[in-house]
């Protein structure tokens, strides 16, 4: 009897010593991106990881899959869902599916400038973040690209030089899609990873991406000319499946929380900084920038209204983040 009273008092000694006790979730979080490795974004990111990993004292590591060796964005969200990764640091149309406002920031001719966007984003950011992980995933904050621009190996001085090119798009770009219906276009639709390889081919000879994307993923060695004409805006950013995310301690998603967003915060101030300096690179190379006329400007900027009504109807913008986001430009096409 003794001994039946000694073993039930060490069983409830043990269960009570396990519920009092907190259960240390660890986990090692699985990032893919197509930024390369050794670029400023992967080393901040890195740094990041480095000091969560010391701050949760190793109960939260990172470990990166740099330069599209999981596949370009669609295929990264595909291996967050089945669970082969948690995360990616991915644009932001990326999530069109899941959340169509993210969309918004890559319209044509939706900023004046780099300064225009910065205040513009200090009301519409948190407004995006927060539509972001109703939909499922938690993110750090955005990281401007800067803006995008053509790049060919020959001119393009009007809409008649571009019908002439053999013009690269992002796979199921639908901003980009569009541009090109107006423009009358058939754009050819590649990877990423695969842009550099059509470029050295020739099965494409012009692209749309922005001076540091031309210098970081190598294409401005197959590039002669820029049309300077800012097109759109470039923005991306780290995203974690939220259920891997609230799985760790509170403790440790706020360490994760405070990291990250001040490394993506030091990311896009820096980028604005790398596009200016990146222009002059390109330049430095024998890039030479061509100025359109006044008039192919005026022909150029009617597809912002084409465009962004084409984008209205098919992803039907949230309306405080669209008034928002369209607050500095006047003759933006209104919500139905």
């Amino acid at each position: 009897m003794k001994k039946l009273f000694k073993n039930i008092v060490i069983f409830l000694t043990a269960s009570l010593l396990c519920i009092s006790s907190p259960v240390v979730y660890s986990k090692t979080i699985k990032i893919a991106t197509l930024s390369p490795d050794g670029t400023f974004w992967m080393k901040h990111m890195r740094t990041g990881a480095k000091e969560i990993k010391e701050k949760t004292q190793g109960r939260v590591k990172f470990k990166f899959y740099p330069g599209g060796v999981m596949g370009n964005d669609e295929n990264v969200l595909r291996k967050i869902r089945i669970g082969q990764l948690h995360g990616g640091a991915v644009t932001l149309g990326t999530l069109s599916q899941s959340t169509p406002d993210t969309t918004v920031y890559g319209l044509p001719y939706l900023f004046s400038s780099l300064d225009d966007a910065a205040e513009i984003r200090k009301t519409t950011d948190p407004m995006l973040s927060k539509k972001i992980e109703e939909n499922g995933y938690v993110n750090f904050g955005f990281a401007q690209g800067g803006f995008t621009y053509l790049m060919s190996k020959e001119p393009i001085r009007s809409l008649d030089d571009l019908r002439q090119r053999k013009s690269w798009i992002p796979e199921k770009s639908e901003v980009g899609l569009s541009v090109y219906r107006y423009v009358g276009v058939t754009p050819i639709s590649l990877p990423l990873s695969d842009v550099l390889t059509g470029l050295q081919t020739g099965l494409i000879n012009t692209v749309v991406t922005s001076p540091i994307g031309a210098l970081a993923l190598q294409w401005h060695t197959y590039i002669n000319y820029v049309t300077d004409q800012p097109l759109n805006y470039l923005t991306a950013m780290l995203i974690i499946d939220k259920k891997v995310f609230y799985k760790l301690s509170e403790i440790d998603q706020k360490i994760v929380r405070d990291v990250m967003e001040k490394v993506y915060k030091k990311i896009d101030q820096q980028n604005k900084i790398d596009n200016i300096a990146a222009r002059q690179a390109l330049i430095n190379q024998g890039v030479k920038f061509v100025n359109l006329s006044d008039s192919e400007k005026l022909e150029w900027e009617k597809i912002d209204d084409f465009v962004i009504k084409e984008m209205i109807n098919k992803y039907q913008y949230n309306k405080a983040l669209y008034k928002a986001v369209t607050a500095n430009k006047s003759d933006a096409p209104a919500l139905n």
